[in-house]
């Protein structure tokens, strides 16, 4: 089990990679319920997903891949919607960002983050901010929610280095909405999740495939038109995520995407 999970992280990660070359990052924008029913969230195994055809170059530059994370990507993009407003959840968010922002401190000094065991996602390609992931935080993240422990650092980069702006947050990708509102109360903060994706046809190296139609930024948002093309259809990839700002002296920002 523990074997399998560490995996599945992994091959998420180069998941990302595979789906898209990236030249710049954005946040995004809205939502789109409609991309994904709940129901067609409940777990897609990455583990099927044949990585074969993959250019070996490619593969040793798969850190890369979380550089594209955020980017404004429309129908492949799903966020939880905000739910009534109520004392017990803003007390309960309160308390969370308390926690994290306590966290985190230390790592303000970013090779603090580098000695624990984050690593930066494409430090080489220019992003708004730059994730440090801990993939043993993100192993804990699928069995439980602990606030001292962020999948993720976000970090701005700057002249000398990088400052840290927030945190981000993983939950197992087969979680029901409610299952969510039990680590993060979804009337303070949206989660969300990559959604719709339809994967080059087996067999094409990156090189080959048509970006412009397949992966994050694809064209392609349909099972069928995923099929027409030829491509290998994935309704979900990637785990449930929610960014947390803790350093903000506006509180609207605090849990902004």
């Amino acid at each position: 089990m523990k074997f399998h999970t560490i995996s599945a992280v992994l091959l998420s990660a180069l998941s990302l990679f595979i789906c898209a070359p990236v030249h710049s990052q954005t946040e995004p924008q809205s939502s789109n319920p409609s991309a994904s029913a709940p129901g067609g969230m409940s777990g897609m195994d990455m583990g099927s997903t044949d990585h074969g055809d993959v250019d070996s170059a490619a593969t040793n530059t798969a850190n890369d891949a979380m550089s594209s994370m955020h980017m404004d990507m429309g129908p492949h993009m799903y966020m939880t919607a905000l739910r009534p407003p109520n004392q017990a959840d803003e007390d309960r968010a309160a308390q969370i960002v308390t926690t994290v922002r306590q966290s985190i401190e230390k790592y303000k000094d970013y090779h603090a983050a580098l000695a624990d065991g984050f690593k930066i996602f494409g430090p080489n390609v220019p992003q708004a901010q730059y994730h440090f992931t801990n993939y043993a935080n993100a192993l804990k993240a699928q069995f439980v929610f602990d606030p001292t422990h962020p999948t993720s650092l976000l970090y701005k980069k700057t002249a000398d280095g990088y400052e840290l702006v927030g945190a981000m947050f993983t939950a197992p990708r087969s979680y029901t909405e409610d299952q969510l509102n039990q680590r993060v109360p979804l009337s303070v903060a949206r989660w969300h999740q990559h959604v719709n994706l339809c994967f080059p046809p087996r067999g094409e190296t990156i090189s080959q495939a048509n970006w412009k139609e397949f992966g994050l930024r694809g064209s392609i948002a349909t099972e069928q038109a995923c099929a027409e093309a030829g491509g290998r259809w994935h309704a979900v990839v990637l785990n449930w995520m929610v960014h947390v700002y803790p350093f903000e002296a506006d509180p609207s920002k605090v849990w902004a995407h």
